[in-house]
Protein backbone atom coordinates (compact mmCIF):
# COMPACT_ATOMS: atom_id res chain seq x y z
CA UNK A 1 0.00 0.00 0.00
CA UNK A 2 1.36 3.47 -1.03
CA UNK A 3 2.39 5.80 1.60
CA UNK A 4 0.66 9.18 0.62
CA UNK A 5 1.66 12.08 3.48
CA UNK A 6 4.74 13.17 4.82
CA UNK A 7 3.09 12.33 8.16
CA UNK A 8 2.78 8.48 7.83
CA UNK A 9 6.00 8.69 5.58
CA UNK A 10 7.48 9.94 8.78
CA UNK A 11 6.01 6.97 11.48
CA UNK A 12 6.83 4.47 8.77
CA UNK A 13 10.37 5.83 9.13
CA UNK A 14 10.35 5.85 12.57
CA UNK A 15 8.57 2.31 13.25
CA UNK A 16 11.15 0.90 10.49
CA UNK A 17 14.27 2.37 12.55
CA UNK A 18 12.90 1.04 15.69
CA UNK A 19 12.80 -2.48 14.00
CA UNK A 20 15.88 -2.06 12.80
CA UNK A 21 17.19 -1.95 15.97
CA UNK A 22 15.59 -4.30 17.39
CA UNK A 23 16.91 -6.74 14.57
CA UNK A 24 20.27 -5.56 15.11
CA UNK A 25 20.18 -6.18 18.80
CA UNK A 26 18.78 -9.86 18.20
CA UNK A 27 21.22 -10.56 15.19
CA UNK A 28 24.33 -8.35 15.05
CA UNK A 29 26.74 -6.90 17.92
CA UNK A 30 29.08 -5.00 15.04
CA UNK A 31 31.86 -6.21 17.41
CA UNK A 32 35.07 -8.76 16.24
CA UNK A 33 37.45 -9.56 19.07
CA UNK A 34 40.65 -11.67 18.74
CA UNK A 35 41.02 -14.65 20.13
CA UNK A 36 43.60 -17.43 21.27
CA UNK A 37 46.38 -15.91 23.00
CA UNK A 38 45.73 -16.42 26.76
CA UNK A 39 44.13 -20.16 28.69
CA UNK A 40 42.20 -18.26 30.72
CA UNK A 41 40.00 -16.59 28.24
CA UNK A 42 38.05 -19.64 27.95
CA UNK A 43 36.77 -21.27 25.35
CA UNK A 44 36.24 -20.29 21.84
CA UNK A 45 32.44 -21.98 22.17
CA UNK A 46 32.18 -20.00 25.02
CA UNK A 47 33.12 -16.51 23.80
CA UNK A 48 31.07 -17.12 20.63
CA UNK A 49 28.00 -17.85 23.03
CA UNK A 50 27.71 -14.58 25.09
CA UNK A 51 26.28 -13.42 21.84
CA UNK A 52 28.57 -10.10 22.28
CA UNK A 53 30.97 -10.58 19.00
CA UNK A 54 30.21 -10.58 15.24
CA UNK A 55 33.56 -11.75 14.29
CA UNK A 56 36.11 -13.95 15.73
CA UNK A 57 39.90 -13.85 14.64
CA UNK A 58 41.26 -16.93 15.93
CA UNK A 59 45.21 -16.21 16.82
CA UNK A 60 47.70 -17.07 15.48
CA UNK A 61 49.21 -18.47 12.55
CA UNK A 62 52.60 -16.99 13.58
CA UNK A 63 55.39 -19.16 11.12
CA UNK A 64 54.98 -18.85 7.60
CA UNK A 65 56.66 -18.03 4.26
CA UNK A 66 59.99 -17.37 3.13
CA UNK A 67 60.18 -21.39 3.11
CA UNK A 68 59.07 -21.94 6.66
CA UNK A 69 57.01 -24.77 7.78
CA UNK A 70 53.77 -22.83 8.47
CA UNK A 71 52.81 -23.41 12.39
CA UNK A 72 50.34 -22.09 14.42
CA UNK A 73 50.36 -20.53 18.20
CA UNK A 74 47.13 -20.85 20.30
CA UNK A 75 49.19 -19.94 23.54
CA UNK A 76 48.03 -23.38 25.63
CA UNK A 77 44.39 -23.77 24.35
CA UNK A 78 46.03 -26.81 22.08
CA UNK A 79 49.24 -28.53 20.62
CA UNK A 80 49.31 -28.29 17.23
CA UNK A 81 52.04 -30.53 16.58
CA UNK A 82 49.90 -33.69 18.08
CA UNK A 83 47.02 -32.93 16.29
CA UNK A 84 45.39 -31.82 19.46
CA UNK A 85 44.07 -28.74 18.04
CA UNK A 86 41.62 -31.16 15.62
CA UNK A 87 39.31 -30.21 18.55
CA UNK A 88 38.67 -26.98 17.86
CA UNK A 89 36.43 -27.62 14.90
CA UNK A 90 33.45 -28.73 16.40
CA UNK A 91 33.95 -24.94 18.83
CA UNK A 92 34.11 -23.14 15.55
CA UNK A 93 31.52 -24.91 13.71
CA UNK A 94 29.01 -23.88 16.80
CA UNK A 95 30.32 -20.33 16.73
CA UNK A 96 29.12 -20.36 12.72
CA UNK A 97 26.05 -21.81 13.82
CA UNK A 98 25.37 -18.80 16.01
CA UNK A 99 26.26 -16.50 13.08
CA UNK A 100 29.36 -15.81 14.25
CA UNK A 101 32.26 -15.56 11.58
CA UNK A 102 35.31 -17.34 12.18
CA UNK A 103 38.67 -16.26 10.96
CA UNK A 104 42.33 -16.75 11.05
CA UNK A 105 44.79 -14.44 11.84
CA UNK A 106 48.10 -14.74 10.19
CA UNK A 107 50.93 -12.57 11.66
CA UNK A 108 51.36 -10.98 14.93
CA UNK A 109 54.58 -11.51 16.56
CA UNK A 110 56.51 -14.05 15.07
CA UNK A 111 58.68 -15.51 12.08
CA UNK A 112 57.00 -14.63 8.83
CA UNK A 113 57.29 -12.87 5.17
CA UNK A 114 56.69 -13.50 2.16
CA UNK A 115 59.75 -13.42 -0.11
CA UNK A 116 58.43 -13.48 -3.93
CA UNK A 117 55.17 -14.37 -5.93
CA UNK A 118 55.71 -17.84 -5.64
CA UNK A 119 56.32 -17.78 -1.87
CA UNK A 120 52.87 -15.88 -1.54
CA UNK A 121 51.08 -18.79 -4.08
CA UNK A 122 52.49 -21.58 -2.00
CA UNK A 123 51.08 -19.78 1.17
CA UNK A 124 47.52 -19.00 -0.17
CA UNK A 125 47.77 -22.57 -1.39
CA UNK A 126 48.25 -23.75 2.40
CA UNK A 127 45.92 -21.63 3.83
CA UNK A 128 42.79 -22.56 1.17
CA UNK A 129 43.62 -26.56 1.71
CA UNK A 130 44.31 -26.31 5.72
CA UNK A 131 41.82 -23.60 7.33
CA UNK A 132 39.68 -23.10 3.73
CA UNK A 133 37.76 -24.80 1.26
CA UNK A 134 40.33 -26.79 -0.19
CA UNK A 135 40.92 -30.48 1.05
CA UNK A 136 44.57 -31.66 -0.93
CA UNK A 137 45.20 -35.01 0.76
CA UNK A 138 48.89 -33.53 0.89
CA UNK A 139 48.39 -30.89 3.64
CA UNK A 140 46.64 -31.71 7.56
CA UNK A 141 44.23 -29.30 9.00
CA UNK A 142 45.57 -27.90 12.12
CA UNK A 143 41.69 -26.81 13.43
CA UNK A 144 39.90 -30.01 12.14
CA UNK A 145 37.19 -29.93 9.13
CA UNK A 146 36.32 -27.08 9.89
CA UNK A 147 35.79 -24.75 7.19
CA UNK A 148 36.95 -20.85 8.10
CA UNK A 149 35.48 -18.05 7.13
CA UNK A 150 38.39 -16.21 6.35
CA UNK A 151 41.88 -14.90 6.75
CA UNK A 152 42.84 -11.85 9.47
CA UNK A 153 46.47 -10.48 7.95
CA UNK A 154 47.71 -8.81 11.52
CA UNK A 155 50.98 -8.01 9.81
CA UNK A 156 53.62 -6.21 12.17
CA UNK A 157 56.84 -7.42 11.01
CA UNK A 158 58.86 -8.73 8.42
CA UNK A 159 58.78 -8.41 4.91
CA UNK A 160 56.47 -5.91 3.50
CA UNK A 161 56.03 -6.81 0.12
CA UNK A 162 53.61 -9.40 -2.11
CA UNK A 163 50.66 -9.00 0.44
CA UNK A 164 48.48 -8.02 -2.25
CA UNK A 165 49.29 -11.08 -4.24
CA UNK A 166 48.23 -13.20 -1.55
CA UNK A 167 44.86 -11.88 -1.07
CA UNK A 168 44.77 -12.14 -4.58
CA UNK A 169 45.25 -15.94 -5.03
CA UNK A 170 43.10 -16.39 -1.90
CA UNK A 171 40.17 -15.02 -3.08
CA UNK A 172 40.88 -16.32 -6.70
CA UNK A 173 40.39 -19.88 -5.12
CA UNK A 174 37.34 -18.88 -3.56
CA UNK A 175 36.18 -18.00 -7.56
CA UNK A 176 37.64 -21.58 -8.96
CA UNK A 177 36.20 -23.66 -6.50
CA UNK A 178 32.60 -23.51 -7.47
CA UNK A 179 30.25 -24.42 -4.76
CA UNK A 180 32.58 -23.29 -1.49
CA UNK A 181 31.43 -20.08 0.58
CA UNK A 182 32.33 -16.68 0.11
CA UNK A 183 36.30 -16.66 1.83
CA UNK A 184 36.48 -13.02 3.94
CA UNK A 185 39.48 -11.39 4.17
CA UNK A 186 40.51 -8.95 6.83
CA UNK A 187 43.25 -6.76 7.79
CA UNK A 188 44.51 -4.94 10.89
CA UNK A 189 46.98 -2.03 10.15
CA UNK A 190 48.38 0.66 12.47
CA UNK A 191 46.31 3.92 12.65
CA UNK A 192 49.24 6.24 11.59
CA UNK A 193 48.16 5.74 7.31
CA UNK A 194 49.66 3.84 5.43
CA UNK A 195 50.09 1.34 7.30
CA UNK A 196 54.47 0.30 6.96
CA UNK A 197 53.91 -3.52 6.31
CA UNK A 198 49.74 -3.33 4.70
CA UNK A 199 49.92 -0.13 2.98
CA UNK A 200 50.22 -1.61 -0.48
CA UNK A 201 47.53 -4.70 0.16
CA UNK A 202 45.01 -2.18 1.18
CA UNK A 203 44.63 0.09 -1.74
CA UNK A 204 43.65 -3.33 -3.58
CA UNK A 205 39.65 -3.86 -3.45
CA UNK A 206 40.07 -6.97 -2.14
CA UNK A 207 39.44 -6.92 1.48
CA UNK A 208 36.28 -7.17 3.26
CA UNK A 209 36.96 -5.82 6.78
CA UNK A 210 39.22 -3.34 8.02
CA UNK A 211 39.79 -3.46 11.72
CA UNK A 212 42.54 -0.09 12.27
CA UNK A 213 44.50 -0.48 15.23
CA UNK A 214 43.92 2.81 17.57
CA UNK A 215 46.27 2.11 20.07
CA UNK A 216 49.50 1.50 20.75
CA UNK A 217 49.95 4.46 17.97
CA UNK A 218 49.54 7.94 20.46
CA UNK A 219 49.62 10.45 17.44
CA UNK A 220 45.74 8.74 16.64
CA UNK A 221 44.97 8.19 20.30
CA UNK A 222 41.70 9.32 22.02
CA UNK A 223 42.95 11.30 24.56
CA UNK A 224 40.00 12.60 25.96
CA UNK A 225 39.31 14.23 23.10
CA UNK A 226 38.10 12.80 19.66
CA UNK A 227 39.42 15.08 17.30
CA UNK A 228 42.72 13.34 16.41
CA UNK A 229 41.28 10.05 16.47
CA UNK A 230 38.24 10.77 14.04
CA UNK A 231 40.63 12.62 11.62
CA UNK A 232 42.89 9.19 11.61
CA UNK A 233 40.38 7.27 11.21
CA UNK A 234 38.72 9.79 8.36
CA UNK A 235 42.03 9.57 6.49
CA UNK A 236 41.59 5.84 6.31
CA UNK A 237 37.69 6.11 4.97
CA UNK A 238 39.03 8.35 2.01
CA UNK A 239 41.97 6.78 1.02
CA UNK A 240 41.32 3.09 0.73
CA UNK A 241 38.36 0.88 -1.39
CA UNK A 242 37.48 -1.56 1.59
CA UNK A 243 34.10 -0.55 3.08
CA UNK A 244 33.55 -1.95 6.21
CA UNK A 245 36.50 0.10 8.49
CA UNK A 246 36.52 -1.29 12.28
CA UNK A 247 37.51 0.82 15.04
CA UNK A 248 40.44 -1.43 16.35
CA UNK A 249 40.21 -0.62 20.61
CA UNK A 250 42.08 -2.53 23.54
CA UNK A 251 39.52 -4.18 25.61
CA UNK A 252 41.44 -2.80 28.99
CA UNK A 253 44.49 -0.36 29.84
CA UNK A 254 46.49 -3.16 30.47
CA UNK A 255 45.83 -4.47 26.40
CA UNK A 256 47.83 -2.01 25.46
CA UNK A 257 51.00 -1.01 26.93
CA UNK A 258 51.13 1.82 25.01
CA UNK A 259 47.93 3.47 25.37
CA UNK A 260 44.56 3.74 23.61
CA UNK A 261 42.01 2.65 25.92
CA UNK A 262 39.06 4.32 25.50
CA UNK A 263 36.45 3.88 28.98
CA UNK A 264 33.18 2.79 27.80
CA UNK A 265 30.95 5.31 28.76
CA UNK A 266 33.63 7.91 26.55
CA UNK A 267 33.80 6.01 24.05
CA UNK A 268 29.88 6.20 23.70
CA UNK A 269 29.40 9.64 24.51
CA UNK A 270 32.28 10.91 22.20
CA UNK A 271 33.48 8.53 19.76
CA UNK A 272 30.95 6.32 18.35
CA UNK A 273 29.00 9.38 17.43
CA UNK A 274 31.15 11.50 15.47
CA UNK A 275 32.48 7.72 13.80
CA UNK A 276 28.31 6.60 13.20
CA UNK A 277 28.33 9.73 10.39
CA UNK A 278 30.65 7.55 8.02
CA UNK A 279 29.40 4.88 5.74
CA UNK A 280 32.55 3.14 5.84
CA UNK A 281 32.05 2.62 10.16
CA UNK A 282 30.86 -0.73 10.39
CA UNK A 283 31.58 -1.29 14.47
CA UNK A 284 34.62 -1.69 16.43
CA UNK A 285 37.27 -4.35 17.15
CA UNK A 286 38.71 -5.29 20.42
CA UNK A 287 41.91 -6.67 21.65
CA UNK A 288 41.49 -9.83 22.88
CA UNK A 289 39.10 -11.63 24.37
CA UNK A 290 41.13 -12.28 27.66
CA UNK A 291 40.99 -8.63 28.51
CA UNK A 292 37.30 -8.60 27.54
CA UNK A 293 36.47 -11.31 29.83
CA UNK A 294 37.70 -9.60 32.47
CA UNK A 295 37.05 -6.16 31.76
CA UNK A 296 33.15 -6.54 30.03
CA UNK A 297 34.13 -3.92 27.79
CA UNK A 298 31.84 -5.65 24.93
CA UNK A 299 28.98 -5.90 27.13
CA UNK A 300 29.11 -2.30 28.24
CA UNK A 301 29.19 -1.03 24.43
CA UNK A 302 27.51 -3.47 21.97
CA UNK A 303 24.16 -1.80 22.48
CA UNK A 304 25.66 1.67 20.91
CA UNK A 305 28.56 0.23 18.58
CA UNK A 306 26.22 -0.80 15.30
CA UNK A 307 25.96 1.92 12.87
CA UNK A 308 22.68 3.15 12.27
CA UNK A 309 21.13 1.70 9.27
CA UNK A 310 17.84 2.43 7.20
CA UNK A 311 16.96 5.45 8.87
CA UNK A 312 18.03 7.79 6.37
CA UNK A 313 17.05 5.77 3.15
CA UNK A 314 13.55 5.64 4.33
CA UNK A 315 13.18 9.33 4.79
CA UNK A 316 14.81 10.20 1.19
CA UNK A 317 11.88 7.62 -0.01
CA UNK A 318 9.80 10.27 -2.60
CA UNK A 319 6.27 10.61 -1.26
CA UNK A 320 3.63 9.68 -3.31
CA UNK A 321 0.70 11.91 -4.51
CA UNK A 322 -2.97 11.01 -3.16
CA UNK A 323 -4.30 11.31 -6.51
Amino acid sequence: MAIRSPASLLLFAFLMLALTGRLQARGSSCIGVYWGQNTDEGSLADACATGNYEYVNIATLFKFGMGQTPEINLAGHCDPRNNGCARLSREIQSCQERGVTVMLSIGGGGSYGLSSTEDAKDVASYLWHSFLGGSAARYSRPLGNAVLDGIDFNIAGGSTEHYDELAAFLKAYNEQEAGTKKVYLSAAPQCPFPDYWLGNALRTDLFDFVWVQFFNNPSCHFSQNAINLANAFNNWVMSIPAQKLFLGLPAAPEAAPSGGYIPPHELISQVLPILKDSDKYAGIMLWNRYHDRLSGYSSQVKSHVCPARGFSNILSMPVKSSK
